[in-house]
């Protein structure tokens, strides 16, 4: 009697991975063979020890090295296994639900090694098969029909799930608020975020291999890098961080925008490059053109600021022309680059952080400063509440932004009667101070903005797939 509820399988089929974002794949169907084997490469465990992830990458077409799927898994078991030739392996297996077509789906296990010599990039043994499976080896193909256009550029992203993500936050330290904020905001979706000393990484520099160590180790691959990098560390840290970019590590911000924004001189001329409003300023190398210095920005007060200053300090308030002398000829004498800015009278200590993540303002607080002192930072006691910004300030800072190519920058910008004036670009903005101003999820957000930028994206090829 022949049962019409059976699901048939050829000894060759199109099946589906969805968990592992394999939505297609060719699979060899063996009832001789105990264990399921998936196509992997790449394989590395991460994670706690007591429920280890591992993760791996997958050529799901044959001959199509180009297309390349990352994946992820917890780990079930590690387990010897002999193959067809006789050779014994130490494998990881995992679990993950098989698609068979038609609304059949179920879970299997299945072991991880490398199968790019072979036709068919999976192996479906005979402990995967359910009791309603019935396998015909004489046939093939008995299940619905699938493609590999699936992979192509314009589907891939659909069809891509979220998955456990290897991150590396490059901070010296790991226990201040935002560095902690972005390890738990990872660790709550399931990712593994591990935070990185940036002054004890050490790299190896060559064409064919490089690589980035840390405390007499190799590190292992990241999914993504969220550069954390202090002002007195930047040359190192940007060194550092353009070695992840070689390997082809997802930065969250890129070690050009950081080198630019931490220069005040280099970056108030990418700014004024892309049109965008700020004090003007002025810098000069020699004391013979103090004078002239000052009357290019305007008549006193003017602020003189250090190139290197950071959370306010190195930042002067010269209320006449001779205080604005004196101030100079002090920095001057300590060989130090400064600039001279247009003091914003109309600001009134007031100024305005935008948190900008991926071209978006998500979050604005307006920081007022403490006392008489005209500086508004946090850090100098200033306080700090939720603001509506206007559309202007809002293009602004997303301008500011985008000029940097940072995808998480903090803009600090100055209320004026000609409309904002940008006063910088913060590539490492601090969480604390606008996320309990804001009551928003901030660091969340960062995430939503990795786990969009590392799905794979297959490269544009004139061959059907």
């Amino acid at each position: 009697m022949i049962d019409d509820t059976a699901i048939r399988l050829g000894w060759e089929e199109w099946l589906g991975l969805p968990q592992l974002g394999l939505p297609t794949i060719k699979a060899k169907v063996d009832t001789g063979a105990r264990t399921s084997a998936l196509h992997a490469f790449d394989i590395e465990t991460f994670g706690p020890a007591a429920r280890p992830k591992v993760r791996f990458a997958v050529h799901p077409v044959p001959g199509r090295d180009d297309l390349t799927i990352p994946c992820s898994a917890t780990v079930v078991d590690r387990r010897e296994v002999t193959s067809s030739n006789g050779e014994a392996e130490m494998r990881y297996v995992i679990e993950t639900l098989l698609d068979a077509g038609d609304g059949h789906s179920w879970p299997i296990e299945v072991t991880l090694t490398d199968r790019g010599g072979m036709a068919s990039r999976m192996l479906l043994g005979r402990q995967a098969l359910r009791d309603d499976v019935i396998v015909q080896p004489n046939d093939k193909f008995l299940r619905p029909e699938r493609s590999y256009d699936v992979y192509s550029a314009k589907k891939i992203k659909a069809v891509t799930p979220k998955r456990a993500l290897r991150v590396a936050v490059l901070s010296r330290e790991p226990n201040n608020y935002s560095t902690r904020r972005i390890v738990n905001a990872g660790e709550e979706r399931g990712h593994v975020v591990e935070v990185i000393d940036t002054t004890r990484c050490y790299m190896a520099i060559n064409a064919l291999a490089p690589e980035i160590h840390y405390d007499g180790k190799r590190l292992p691959r990241y999914d993504a890098v969220v550069p954390r990098i202090g002002a007195t560390v930047t040359a190192y840290g940007c060194a550092v961080l353009r070695q992840f970019e070689t390997l082809g590590t997802y930065c969250v911000n890129g070690s050009d925008g950081i080198t630019a924004s931490r220069d005040k001189l280099h970056a108030h001329q990418v700014l004024a490059a892309q049109k965008i409003g700020m004090p003007t300023t002025a810098f000069a190398a020699s004391p013979k053109d103090t004078s002239n210095l000052m009357g290019l920005v305007g008549t006193a007060p003017l602020i003189v600021k250090l190139l290197e200053s950071t959370q306010g300090k190195g930042v002067v308030l010269a209320e006449t022309k001779k205080a604005a002398e004196s101030v100079i000829d002090a920095f001057r004498g300590l060989k130090a680059n400064f600039l001279v800015q247009d003091f914003v009278k109309e600001a009134a200590g007031e100024d305005i952080r935008c948190f900008v993540v991926a071209g978006k303002v998500v979050a604005a607080m307006r920081r007022k400063s403490a006392g008489d002192d005209f500086r508004s930072n946090l850090h100098r006691g200033g306080t700090a509440e939720a603001v509506k910004i206007t559309p202007e300030e809002r293009r602004t800072a997303v301008k500011a932004a985008k000029a940097f190519n940072l995808s998480l920058a903090g803009v600090d910008l100055l209320r004026s009667k000609d409309g904002p004036k940008i006063l910088e670009v913060n590539s490492s903005p601090g969480f604390e101070g606008i996320e309990k101003a804001t009551k928003k999820d901030l660091a969340g957000l960062v995430f939503d903005h990795i786990e969009a930028s590392v799905k794979p994206v297959p490269l544009k090829s004139k061959r059907k797939l």
